[in-house]
């Protein structure tokens, strides 16, 4: 049910007309939330420190995480402290704020979170309440920046710089607003960010961010490495395993570069069992970085995850670091 209302979002088909007056309800709330912040109903919360907000406009996965990855590594390269906060999608923690660390329990503070901070090796706290954890980074840590991961509609928390990234292949769908369609807010929206960035997108964009995946790590041991190539020149059929929010970009980047895929599709943030890696033949595992830190404990010796690094073209990081520092301090 819920994988055919998203088809309908990227198809010409009648059920969204059914659904649109949904949107314009929905629409209506937004409009009225974003008034009630406007106007200072709502109070808008600002940290001590410059804050980049990385999110979408759509429901599902568009590169927030290796983007944020490649911010944070910029940003360190530029002399700065950055600090990440996220929801922490698909965690259960007890309490939050919760600090992540790279060997956390993603059942706790959630997949994407961990990946972040086992690349950027930055601080970073998740919690529903992205002031609170932007506070807890702050006192705990020597931070002097913040990256707040997919908090472009949370306008609780105070913003210098919102950067929105864009599924360069879906884009916006039928440009309908939830149920009808995938944005969470109208395109309108677009026009009041600061970068907009096509994961994949047209030459003809601004900044586009590719990504490259060379090399697939061991998920029981992560000491063993191979290199992609070595699946591809033997012609080998592999099961690809994707619980994100666009999993058929994992399977098509795999077959483009010559694998013969066996395709597992699976819901986004979904919570593995033992019996979703099990096959009955002797075939292996690709799976993608996000997935596998939820995989590691019953995984077989021959699944591997495959890591994603990222690129941006258009000098982002040279616009972003004038950006900042132009920012008056917030005191």
């Amino acid at each position: 049910m819920v994988q055919w209302l998203i088809n309908s979002w990227y198809q010409l088909q009648p059920v969204r007309w059914l659904l649109w007056p949904l949107s314009i309800v929905y629409q209506a709330v937004l409009y009225l939330r974003k008034w009630l912040y406007q106007f200072g109903i709502l109070k808008q919360n600002y940290l001590s420190v410059p804050v980049i907000i990385v999110g979408n406009i759509t429901v599902g996965g568009t590169g927030k995480t290796p983007f944020v990855i490649w911010l944070a590594t910029q940003l360190k390269q530029a002399g700065y402290r950055p600090g990440i906060i996220s929801r922490g999608y698909g965690g259960k923690a007890e309490h939050y704020p919760q600090n992540v660390m790279p060997d956390s329990d993603p059942s706790v503070v959630g997949d994407e979170p961990i990946i972040i901070s086992r690349h950027t090796l930055c601080p970073m706290v998740v919690a529903p309440d992205r002031f609170a954890a932007g506070k807890m980074l702050l006192q705990d840590y020597d931070c002097n920046i913040i990256i707040a991961d997919d908090g472009l509609q949370h306008y609780a928390l105070g913003r210098d710089i919102e950067i929105v990234i864009v599924d360069g292949q879906r884009q916006f769908g039928n440009q309908l607003c939830l149920p009808a369609g995938p944005l969470r807010e109208p395109m309108s929206r677009l026009q009041n960010v600061d970068f907009i960035v096509e994961n994949h997108g047209k030459d003809s964009a601004q900044y586009n961010m590719y990504l490259y995946q060379q090399h697939a790590i061991n998920v029981v041991d992560p000491t063993k490495r191979r290199a992609l190539s070595s699946f591809i020149e033997r012609g080998q059929t592999v099961h690809a395993i994707a619980g994100i929010g666009h999993p058929q970009r994992f399977f098509d980047q795999l077959s483009t570069q010559g694998l013969q895929v066996i395709s597992h599709p699976f819901d986004d943030h979904h919570p593995f069992q033992t019996k979703d890696l099990i096959f009955n033949d002797d075939i292996p595992i690709l799976m993608t970085e996000k997935d596998a830190v939820k995989c590691q404990g019953f995984a077989n010796s021959d699944t591997w995850y495959i890591p994603i690094e990222a690129s941006i073209s258009g000098k982002l990081d040279q616009h972003i670091l004038k950006k900042l520092a132009g920012i008056t301090p917030h005191g």
